[in-house]
């Protein structure tokens, strides 16, 4: 994987840089750069980003070696959005658990499905996950035996707003982008899903890198995304031009179980956030969206465990599961009993 680009917060206070292997503590230039989290830097807007990234790329601050640098959540998180933005993940999941049905619904390919998740149990890399507990059925009331990941890009909003939004207006509110794993106990999940959707089955734990890659710097990794069919109502057309060519991968217990590229969304991240705001939403500094379980349509790239064990294997307690993304941070944890 390339080397990671991008802002965190030190455990002891600052912020800090991170451009490939070398961390620099960033606390001396004062002001933004003094603070605990990164919020008041990514409220500063578009200017005040690319003034912070040229401040942080000439300073010469305290150096850090990786594995000496420990790191807090970045931001503090404000709200949390989790979509199913995967063409992929959703087909298979339909045809998985609806096999007598079409695997899409009939609204998927209309608007970017997403439900409302809970900020305050979002978590950095490197936390561990207690087996949630939980109503597995009629009944039945203990510890999730079906505990599974989520491989998922996450963007961070900087700049608020108060009114719908445009997907050419996502360059001026989106600061930078994690990358997310969205663990859940799937047996919670199929209890009580039907009718409003996740809830306790995802609650529980939410990990995201400890670094924030800011959103300018992926430009590089800026590639069109498939055609959509049916084409998109007029308030989601446009943000194609933003489907990310990111490898990806899921490593369990030292083995990479999983390979893929976050460029196979069907719904881009410009089209996530019109849809958040297209009711009058506002959105504030520090909101989290995700894009949903990412997974590719060739065997071995699929973004869940769920998936790719065919519903047949899920994760033992001791399991240390590291999800990777070209030049993000990663995201670490390991299961702890219940």
């Amino acid at each position: 994987m390339p080397p990671v680009t991008g802002f965190g917060a030190l455990a002891d206070g600052g912020l800090a840089w991170r451009e490939g292997g070398e961390i620099v503590a960033l606390d001396r230039l004062g002001d933004v750069f003094a603070r605990p989290t990164l919020n008041e830097l990514m409220a500063l807007g578009p200017a005040g980003w690319r003034e912070a990234i040229d401040a942080a790329r000439a300073h010469d601050g305290p150096r850090l070696r990786d594995g000496d640098a420990w790191m807090r959540l970045p931001f503090e998180v404000a709200d949390y959005v989790d979509f199913y933005a995967s063409l992929e993940h959703a087909s298979n999941l339909g045809r998985m658990f609806r096999p007598d049905q079409e695997p899409l619904l009939p609204n998927w390919r209309r608007l970017p499905v997403g439900y409302h998740g809970r900020a305050g149990t979002v978590s950095v890399s490197g936390t561990d996950v207690v087996r949630p507990r939980g109503q597995l059925g009629a009944g039945e009331y203990g510890a999730s035996r079906r505990l599974d990941v989520e491989l998922e890009l996450g963007f961070v909003v900087g700049a608020p707003a108060a009114h719908p939004l445009t997907t050419g207006e996502f360059a001026e509110h989106v600061f930078g982008v994690v990358l997310v794993n969205d663990w859940s106990a799937r047996d919670i999940q199929a209890w009580e899903y039907v009718p409003l959707g996740p809830f306790l089955g995802k609650s529980f734990l939410t990990s995201i890198s400890a670094w924030v890659t800011p959103l300018s710097l992926l430009e590089p990794h800026r590639v069109e995304a498939a055609p959509q069919d049916p084409p998109p109502l007029p308030h989601l057309a446009g943000g194609r031009d933003w489907a990310l060519d990111l490898d990806l991968e899921i490593e369990l217990n030292g083995e990479v179980i999983s390979r893929g590229n976050a460029r196979t969304l069907y719904w881009t991240m410009p089209q996530m956030l019109a849809h958040a705001t297209s009711n009058g939403a506002t959105i504030r500094t520090g909101d989290l969206m995700a894009t949903g379980t990412i997974s590719g349509a060739e065997a071995g790239s699929e973004g869940s465990l769920v998936e790719l064990y065919e519903n047949t294997r899920f994760l033992a307690d001791g399991d240390e599961v590291v999800l990777r993304a070209s030049g993000l941070g990663e995201v670490r944890g390991r299961v702890l009993p219940g």
